[in-house]
């Protein structure tokens, strides 16, 4: 008797013994995932947006350097240097790229057919040729498109509604930032032909004496109001784009709210903020094993219009009542 109880005395101890083993190895620390993140713009610029990415991470259970990092690489507003930027991220091997914009995304598919990419915002991804189908991209690209095209015409109407006896409208446009701003601009082309408005057309880059330039080219041609094209080192610039603006006292409209939260006069369009922290649902499905390709791109479903009365009262413009029964949040 005293055996067989020494016998399942020792059994117990074994038993435990493996349970705090096999509890010790689970806690141990798993993979460290590397994330790529490609942008055309600057790290300052950009904090915003990835501050809205890392802290959805870290509640979906993502805790950086702990079970993830961040591999960053910005090009400066210099679209020629993504694609050498994305090389460098294959060739770290990271287990995912997070492109900002279509320029990034792009210069991302054409490194890596393997590595799976989320892309943050992107005007039409089909015509882009980031995808074959928004239902079924069928590749390793997947993520979020910002319909930035198609919104210009939505802007351009604001704009004519919003300044009194409009007929010349400036637009800035980034150059060298390939199909994405084509898009854009062809857009706007069409709207204010359709809005018989004079459209002045001014490429530029995001840099301080460059942006300054075009704005003096925009006052040259007597423009009366400006509308600006969406791209990543626009957003980056845009507390010093937004200080022409009103330096010039010229009326303009954004497509980001935070243009308006410098103090730019208006805004129509959707949450960029929104669209990081939404990616974040991306990367985490595709780090656990999911397939860009059965992630659909996703579709913005809701839009916003602000209107900033301060600067308006700034640049001595009086927008309209119907103008501003519209908008879905004033700053007086």
């Amino acid at each position: 008797m005293n055996v067989v109880r020494g016998h399942s005395s020792a059994v117990l101890i074994l038993i435990s013994f493996l349970v705090i083993c096999t509890s010790t190895q689970a806690q141990q620390p798993g993979k460290i995932f590397r994330i790529g993140y490609l942008d055309a713009s600057n790290a300052s610029g950009s904090a915003v947006l990835v501050g809205a990415f890392r802290q959805e991470m870290r509640k979906l259970g993502w805790i950086e350097a702990k079970n993830f990092t961040i591999e960053y690489r910005f090009a400066e507003g210099k679209a020629d240097r993504l694609p050498e930027l994305a090389g460098e991220l294959v060739r770290l091997e990271v287990d995912l790229i997070l492109a900002t914009g279509a320029t990034p995304a792009v210069a991302a598919k054409s490194a890596t057919t393997s590595i799976p990419i989320v892309v943050t915002n992107v005007s039409d991804p089909v015509r882009e040729g980031l995808v074959t189908s928004l239902a079924r991209p069928e590749g390793n690209v997947t993520g979020f498109s910002s319909l930035a095209a198609g919104l210009n015409t939505k802007r351009l109407e604001i704009l004519k509604d919003a300044v009194p006896n409009l007929t010349r409208v400036g637009v800035l446009w980034l150059s060298g930032a390939g199909i994405a701003q084509d898009l854009q601009v062809k857009e706007i082309r069409s709207a204010a032909a359709a809005l018989k408005l004079k459209l002045e057309e001014v490429e530029t880059q995001a840099d301080p004496k460059r942006l300054e330039s075009a704005f003096q080219i925009t006052k040259q041609k007597q423009v009366s109001a400006i509308i600006t094209t969406s791209s990543r080192p626009f957003f980056a610039e845009r507390k010093r784009i937004v200080e022409f603006a009103g330096k010039h006292r010229l009326p303009a409209i954004y497509p980001q709210k935070e243009f308006v939260d410098e103090g730019g006069l208006m805004f129509y369009g959707i949450d960029y903020i929104d669209l990081f922290r939404r990616s974040a649902y991306y990367v985490n499905k595709l780090l656990k094993g999911a397939n860009p390709a059965d992630l659909p791109i996703e579709q913005p479903k809701k839009f916003d219009f602000v209107i900033n009365l301060k600067t308006a009262k700034q640049i001595g413009l009086i927008i309209p009542p119907n103008v501003l029964a519209r908008a879905d949040r004033v700053i007086r």
